[in-house]
């Protein structure tokens, strides 16, 4: 019996010492690892797509989640014929073009072409780690990939940002959606792939870590005084008025919990802010910043212009980028001068400590939440084949119908169907081409937001004013929005069944329309709820025959200018689960529910839809970007190039900014015939016209000023002759 023990021990010893550690599924491998930190990953699933497409998914678990996905569509149509071998511990999958070698002991992940060049690849260890994570009752984990990478490899795509970066290698970019930000997890490599970051939440690129306050520098008032800058609030801007003067540790004014730190009752308009002082770094290295402004801003270092001036609108702040080299223990001066834009704005300053330019090089992805790391790599041997592989996955890019390709002229807003038919028909008269005309928002009564009804004192035949603009040979596309008053029936319809989010009625946040009126968004994320909303649309607003569909605020805007964190809290439960971990994905499922929407009645017709925010796989719906309400600046404009190359890259064909820019600087609604600032608004515009020939849509759109070739200037004038070509 005693023997009969022994050996049955020894035989279990020996097949666990030889136990296979992997196994092919009809469509890949599965990997099991043996982690013992509970950081890494315990489970691994490759599965080959095509012949240049390998989809990677790491579990901290012994299990694999099956949701599906949000943004990936495709799946092979044929079985993919592809090899496996075993040597030396480790394990390689290959197709005809493209090869990933798997360490078994530390599943470490390697990426090679054909010839065995290798294209990609982790690190030995720590490619892969985990940290559990759970909210609302919502178990998950938030994920950290890295890769190695050459100094001469370039990344590019990730969206379209405003910080004129173009090649992301060294660089930070933080994955969220708002005015003016979409982001897209794509990352496109000069060295021949791509990979496809299948994840929804709060994403970062490059170094992980949050940005700190300026306080993790030593910090010296302007009399050499340690703890904080002097910062100096003048009223009017008057260098002999000053309604105080404090010493502070940081400078985080960028939403509206933080604003609130701002001195009391001081008096915002027509002021100045300074900050001086030195900060002193506690080690040497590259330091980047991130400045978040809105006014006018400069910020010298050292007495050197390191940030010209900027602007922005008060009530939609940008994010500027810059790095520094700095050494330790040495003092460097700061000067900060603000101006708010007319009532009180936001801004402040953050910035990350030194790594080292090894690690802050590498092609670094980390998100808040999810259950896995789930990503798809692609190989090309040029970016047609790279931007191919990401249609193959998230889906082709319908082709526009034809007149969705001409000019589209708009402004905010039209006020009455007869202001709109005017310009129409001004155009018409003086012979300057247009194929598209727009209806911005607020053509509902100032009460009813979501009601999908026409205000009739100023919209009294809205059927009528589609025919109209057809006899006039174009097309007119309407501003729809997720967003509803409580009071309106759609907003009572959506209720009734769970369908809308409820923080902010719960706490009676008021819009700035009017009075104010309280209102909410719908969840989108739920397939009965996106169904509603195009009946509802359908109902009011498509029988009467308008062609193209304006999907503004997608991101979604249900307070402007709120904290993350807020913002996750009124956007929350979805359909799905906690919104921190869809948080990105908001604007597909809207746009997915007009175009379905559309297609289910009209199978035969071509949708256009054009939206503030996006995320992968938005092409498939028809779905055009734009850029959100940008500045009318220089630097603006120069901002648009990056952003419209970088969001194409990431895969997105269909993108376009207001020509002009949205939001305009005083001097410029005031400028006066014969000005030095009228003279630049004209000359401003016609170079963005000028640029937005370059782009896929071509549209122009903003405040006031009037954005009409012939409001910008005199027929005649170099502008008109040259905008008009």
């Amino acid at each position: 019996m005693k023997n009969i023990l022994l050996l049955t021990i020894a035989t279990f010893l020996f097949t666990s010492c030889f136990q296979k550690t992997w196994e092919k599924t009809d469509n890949g491998i599965i990997i099991h690892l043996k982690d013992k930190s509970g950081k890494s990953a315990k489970l691994l699933k490759l599965e080959p797509v095509n012949d240049q497409i390998i989809h990677v998914i790491a579990s901290p678990t012994t299990k694999i989640s099956k949701d599906k996905s949000l943004c990936v569509v495709s799946a092979p149509s044929q079985k993919i014929k592809y090899d496996v071998t075993e040597s030396n511990n480790t394990l390689c999958l290959s197709t005809a073009k493209i090869k990933a070698v798997i360490s078994l002991n530390t599943g470490q992940i390697i990426f090679k072409n054909s010839d065995d060049g290798v294209l990609l690849a982790e690190p030995e260890t720590g490619g892969k780690s985990f940290s559990p994570f759970s909210i609302e009752g919502t178990d998950g984990y938030s994920m950290h990939q890295i890769f190695d990478s050459p100094d001469d490899e370039a990344f590019y795509g990730l969206g379209q940002h405003q910080s004129e970066e173009f090649n992301y290698k060294g660089l930070n970019e933080s994955l969220y959606q708002y005015n003016t930000k979409v982001s897209i997890p794509v990352v496109v490599s000069n060295h021949n792939y791509s990979i496809l970051w299948d994840n929804y939440s709060l994403t970062e690129f490059g170094d992980p870590r949050d940005y700190s306050q300026i306080n993790l520098f030593r910090l010296f008032d302007k009399n050499g005084e340690e703890g904080g800058l002097t910062a100096t609030y003048y009223i009017n801007s008057d260098p002999n008025k000053i309604f105080i003067q404090r010493k502070e540790s940081s400078i985080d004014y960028e939403n509206l919990t933080t604003i609130k730190n701002f001195p009391q009752k001081f008096p915002f308009y027509r002021s100045t802010i300074t900050w001086t002082g030195k900060i002193e770094p506690k080690e040497s290295g590259l330091y980047h910043f991130k400045l978040y402004y809105a006014g006018y801003i400069k910020l010298f270092i050292d007495d050197e212009l390191v940030v010209p001036e900027r602007w922005r609108t008060a009530w939609n702040p940008n994010t500027y980028k810059f790095t520094r080299k700095m050494e330790q223990g040495r003092q460097y001066s700061i000067r900060i001068e603000w101006q708010p834009d007319g009532g009180v704005s936001y801004i402040g300053l953050k910035a990350l400590s030194p790594v080292t330019p090894s690690e802050q090089g590498k092609l670094s992805l980390f998100s808040e939440m999810g259950d896995q790391i789930d990503y798809y790599f692609i190989h090309g041997e040029n970016m047609d084949e790279i931007i191919s592989g990401y249609r193959t996955l998230t889906g082709k890019a319908p082709i526009m119908p034809k007149w969705a390709l001409g000019y589209w002229q708009s402004r905010e807003r039209y006020r009455s169907q007869e202001q709109l038919l005017d310009v129409l028909k001004e155009y018409r008269k003086r012979n300057i081409p247009i194929d598209n005309i727009v209806l911005d928002w607020s053509y509902w009564p100032v009460e009813s937001w979501g009601s999908h009804e026409f205000d009739p004192k100023f919209f009294p035949d809205p059927a009528g004013m589609v025919d109209e603009v057809h006899k006039l040979h174009a097309k007119i596309m309407i501003s729809v929005w997720p967003k509803f008053y409580y009071t309106t029936e759609h907003f009572k319809e959506f209720n009734s069944k769970g369908w809308m989010y409820r923080q902010a009625i719960n706490d009676s946040i008021r819009d700035w329309i009017g009075k104010g009126y309280i209102g909410s968004f719908y969840d989108a994320y739920r397939p009965e709820a996106r169904d509603l909303f195009w009946n509802q649309i359908k109902e009011h607003i498509y029988t009467k025959g308008f062609d193209a569909w304006w999907m503004d605020a997608s991101e979604p805007d249900i307070l402007s200018n709120s904290s993350i964190e807020y913002r996750k809290k009124l956007t929350t439960p979805t359909a799905l689960g906690p919104s921190t971990k869809y948080f990105n994905a908001y604007a597909l499922m809207n746009a997915m529910a007009i175009y379905d929407g559309q297609r289910s009645v009209n199978p035969n017709k071509r949708v256009f839809l054009l939206t503030r925010s996006g995320f992968a796989g938005l092409q498939r719906y028809s779905t055009a970007t734009w850029s959100g309400d940008i500045g009318t600046r220089w630097e603006d404009l120069k901002s648009q190039i990056p952003a419209g190359l970088n969001y194409a890259l990431a895969g997105i064909p269909y993108w376009t900014f207001d020509i002009g820019g949205f939001c305009v600087e005083n001097r410029y609604t005031q400028a006066r015939e014969g000005s030095e600032d009228l003279n630049e608004w004209r000359e401003l515009n016609t170079r963005w016209y000028q640029l937005g020939s370059f782009c896929p849509l071509f549209r122009s759109h903003g405040q006031y000023p009037f954005r009409e070739v012939f409001n910008i200037s005199p027929q005649g004038h170099p502008a008109y002759k040259s905008i008009q070509r």
